[in-house]
């Protein structure tokens, strides 16, 4: 059987910084195996990067793919459902689809200019639905499937069942648009974490952070939705603060996220996102009474609203990727085409971003772990470039800085000084599942936790271990390993420093400096690490030493 081929290329209408279009990406499966994938922003170092359509010759070029016999899918995106390459040796049309449908649209591709070939378009939405499979398997029997982000094709949101093996349309809207905005399209919100309009690809997580050193407050809530939430004051900023100091007496002049009533609107925003993404998404299940969830989508990176999801009980089990975002969209293509064949999508790790790379083997050796350990009790940090990268936003283990998590001045020296991170952002650790049950209290881990998906509260009598990384409101974003199987290297390490030296855990954040992706090749680490000033890099197990 062919090997199917997913592509996510489509061009932006801004040339010079992704607008509605970013993360480019590129998947290979054989009989339900991801055997390639590529985020396009790993290899050309520039984040968020969505010129693929430019480089595709030689992206599959690289790895030899220019004429090999695959099926072949791209994943469409509100700006339309056809693609062609700069130098327009790939092409590839559809007529435009009134309304989702449950199936790839078929049409034709001209590949290397001449030679034409079957091709598929699948939905952004669809695309999101899948990329949930290569990670968690075929979905659960009775589950409810749900996309949310600031854009697919049709929609912002769409819903799904799968009972019975069948996929049915349940919804699919722009009615949540105005929610997903708050993260990405918002003035205000912009103003408040001082993110540029260019760079609104990261204002998501920023707000967040900041969310963190606030609290709701039901008058600023109120507020807030009688002004719209000041989504459009990019010209008129006056506005917000007259208003603000008519309602609230607040003398503020600029926007100072160590002010207090700013640290509160964030709050108010994202618990005003979590309750009303939970009511949206608790009238699908009442409506079709599934048993799971399986959420995609940008808006699925919104811990808060993970936590608050799993809190509910809503399902039995919530399932979330690790390429939820958009980077995930070829997986999901790929997976849907694979499905449609008759292949069983095999469950893999979050470690595909294997593009131009050769297959690593990682020896985790005792004296090398003991090593590392001896720098880490020591409080040095090191940079860890193990096998192939992570696929989504988040470093798990792979491709991430690792310190001790029992100090403040340690974390903002990695965070601040290191990566050039804002104050106010919290810094990740990394642990095992028996750890995370004493540290949070909580005795069924959710599997999400293993992407570092969800906000945990951290009991108080481990605070002060977990200083470093415990936020202002006394949680941690944990990334949870939960047998070896999930990274050999990272648990014998955190092993050991718990068996040894009753260390429970350790700082874990990408490993980028401040506007770069996370680093691929091991030449990237190296640069990366001497940048940033790092103590020591770990490559495929091994302490290397750096000049």
């Amino acid at each position: 059987m062919k090997p199917t081929l997913a592509i996510y290329a489509p061009i932006d209408i801004n040339p010079d910084y992704p607008e509605y279009i970013h993360d480019h990406n590129i998947a290979l499966f054989r009989d339900g195996q991801i055997t390639k994938y590529l985020q396009l922003e790993r290899l050309t170092r520039e984040k968020f990067d969505n010129s693929l359509h430019r480089q595709l010759y030689q992206v599959l070029k690289k790895e030899k793919l220019l004429t090999t016999d695959a099926d072949i899918v791209f994943v469409n995106s509100v700006l339309g459902t056809c693609f062609i390459s700069t130098d327009g040796k790939f092409r590839f049309e559809t007529n435009p689809p009134k309304e989702l449908s449950t199936q790839a649209l078929e049409g034709h591709a001209l590949w290397l200019t001449a030679q034409r070939r079957q091709a598929w378009m699948l939905s952004h939405e669809l695309a999101h639905i899948f990329s949930v499979v290569p990670f968690f398997g075929m979905f659960r029997d009775n589950s409810l499937l749900v996309h949310f982000d600031g854009g697919a094709s049709l929609s912002n949101i769409s819903a799904w069942l799968w009972k019975n093996d069948k996929l049915t349309l349940i919804d699919y809207s722009w009615n949540a648009k105005q929610l997903s905005s708050l993260y990405n399209a918002n003035a205000l919100n912009f103003f408040i974490t001082g993110v540029k309009r260019r760079q609104h690809n990261s204002m998501a997580g920023k707000l967040m952070g900041l969310a963190g050193w606030g609290q709701y407050n039901p008058q600023i809530e109120q507020w807030l939705k009688e002004n719209n939430f000041f989504a459009d004051i990019w010209h008129d900023k006056k506005l917000f603060f007259t208003k603000a100091q008519e309602r609230f007496g607040w003398q503020g002049k600029n926007f100072n996220p160590q002010d207090k009533f700013l640290q509160n609107i964030a709050a108010t925003v994202q618990a005003y996102f979590t309750r009303e993404t939970l009511s949206v998404i608790a009238n699908y299940q009442k409506l079709t009474n599934a048993e799971y969830l399986y959420l995609t989508g940008g808006s699925a990176l919104n811990l808060y609203t993970n936590q608050a999801l799993i809190n509910s009980r809503l399902f039995k089990a919530v399932f979330i990727p690790p390429a939820t975002g958009d980077s995930g969209l070829s997986l999901g293509a790929g997976a849907f085409i694979e499905w449609q064949k008759g292949n069983e999508i095999k469950k893999h790790l979050p470690y595909l971003n294997n593009w131009a790379l050769s297959c690593p083997q990682v020896i985790s050796k005792s004296q090398d772990i003991e090593k590392i350990s001896s720098l880490l009790l020591n409080e040095k940090v090191i940079g860890v470039c193990n096998g192939w990268g992570e696929a989504g936003p988040r470093a798990l283990g792979n491709r991430s800085i690792i310190a001790l998590p029992h100090s403040r001045s340690l974390a903002q020296r990695i965070s601040q000084n290191m990566k050039g991170r804002e104050w106010y952002r919290p810094i990740a650790p990394i642990m095992l599942y028996p750890q995370a049950q004493q540290i949070t209290g909580i005795k069924n881990i959710p599997e999400i936790a293993r992407y570092m998906l969800v906000n945990f509260p951290v009991l108080v009598q481990w605070q002060d271990k977990l200083k470093g990384v415990v936020h202002a409101d006394s949680t941690a974003r944990i990334q949870v390993l939960f047998s070896r199987d999930d990274n050999p290297f990272m648990w014998d390490l955190l092993s050991l420093l718990w068996d040894k030296y009753q260390v429970p855990a350790l700082i874990n954040t990408s490993f980028n400096s401040r506007g770069k992706p996370i680093v691929h090749t091991i030449e990237d680490a190296h640069n990366e690490a001497m940048t940033m000033k790092l103590d020591g890099l770990v490559v495929n197990g091994r302490l290397v030493t750096l000049p």
